[in-house]
């Protein structure tokens, strides 16, 4: 049934009145069910060397996630037209690196120089909500001019004013997305929306499921019943732990994993895994034949957002760069490539130019019935977050 708008969360519904964009080409049945297909992004550059940040120089370096910035192959090399225009325009050289494979793990590598002071080798970090709301409550982002990013204006309204960074001081966010079910299309044949579908006993061991707690553990609970959103209790979590341990020691899960969840599905040890939508776009256009669908139980929708660690030189010309990401032409640009969910206004009408059949599609440009199948998963309080990841750390072994 579909829900009314207004018993959505506040961001859905802001994504459905500002018609934000993610793409996606939709295959097989139902109207969630669908493959993603998105080129991958990846790079093998290293951060520059460690030092202080004065030895820097102008050179911008941007850490980000796998498959996340519009990217093509000249003469055997990976290079990013949209990033080249900024280069081209402002003479300002950027490192792009992706570095992020889960959010913890990447603030473990850069956590001791944080605290003291030290260059971490990147300038503009993407972490997703709940670590962008540490960074910045730990004082390792620095405050954005805003003089610097007139773009910002072109921000959604309720993305404008987030918990964890009213008024947007500190942070802009970079794209959204879902995560779901993801699966080998060659290996199962039927779209896989349901938890029993995903862990059926002929998938028994070859099912791999996010490092990323809120969506694992997210998907887990509204299996269960629970809604992500609201205060959920403690025990409501540890019943959903005690599922996640069964499916573990049942042998249903292969493994649990960061971003690099995807070579376990590319070199087949993996046929189906709880992962994210724009992911298996990536895939496709490399070959692959992979289905995404939101779960019937519903999904998890999340954002990841750029921050200036607190140690990075190069502050002005990382606003260049992000004010250069919040043109709704340059925005479009990406979207229409990485496959994920645009905050930025003004992106449909100038994805019209790029692809009008894009613009119109209801998994670029989600709409209410779309978005009440997921949830974005609630914040947590300090002894929340330590007692959840510490139970989901406990589960998985490490």
């Amino acid at each position: 049934m579909k829900k009314d708008i207004n018993s959505l969360s506040p961001e859905a519904r802001e994504i459905i009145k500002a018609q934000i964009t993610r793409r996606s080409l939709l295959v097989g049945a139902g109207a969630i069910g669908g493959a993603a297909f998105l080129a991958s992004c990846s790079s093998d550059s290293e951060p520059s060397g460690a030092g202080s940040p004065e030895d820097v120089g102008g050179t911008v370096r941007w850490a980000n996630w796998t498959a996340y910035l519009d990217a093509k192959k000249v003469d055997g090399k990976r290079t990013y037209p949209s990033l080249n225009k900024f280069i081209e325009s402002t003479g300002i050289d950027v490192d792009y690196l992706v570095k992020y494979n889960d959010n913890d793990e990447f603030y473990a590598l850069v956590q001791e120089n944080l605290k003291a002071g030290k260059d971490i080798g990147y300038d503009i970090v993407t972490p997703t909500d709940w670590m962008a709301a540490r960074w910045i409550r730990l004082g390792y982002a620095q405050e954005l001019d805003a003089a610097n990013i007139p773009n910002k204006n072109n921000i959604l309204d309720t993305l404008a004013n987030v918990s964890f960074d009213p008024g947007r001081n500190y942070s802009l966010t970079w794209q959204s997305g879902f995560a779901g079910f993801c699966w080998n299309k060659d290996v199962i044949k039927n779209d896989v929306v349901s938890i029993e579908q995903i862990f059926a006993p002929a998938n028994k061991g070859r099912v791999v499921v996010l490092s990323e707690m809120r969506d694992t553990m997210g998907i887990i609970l509204q299996y269960q019943g629970v809604d992500i959103s609201q205060p959920f209790t403690e025990d409501q979590f540890m019943n959903g732990i005690d599922y996640f341990k069964k499916l573990i020691a049942d042998g249903f899960i292969r493994q649990v994993k960061g971003n690099d969840y995807l070579e376990d599905m590319a070199n087949g040890d993996a046929v189906a895994a709880i992962g994210w939508s724009g992911d298996m776009f990536s895939e496709n256009l490399d070959g692959k034949n992979y289905g995404f669908a939101i779960p019937e139980s519903g999904g998890t929708l999340w954002s990841d957002n750029m921050l200036v660690a607190s140690t990075s030189a190069n502050k002005a010309n990382s606003e260049a760069l992000m004010n250069h990401y919040y043109d709704p032409a340059i925005a479009a640009e990406v979207a229409a490539w990485v496959n994920y969910i645009c905050p930025v206004k003004g992106a449909q009408a100038e994805m019209e130019k790029i692809d009008p059949e894009l613009a119109n599609s209801p998994f670029i440009f989600p709409d209410a019935e779309t978005l009440s199948k997921v949830k974005v998963f609630r914040g947590l309080d300090a002894e929340e977050e330590f007692n959840f990841a510490a139970a989901f750390q406990e589960a998985i072994g490490a």
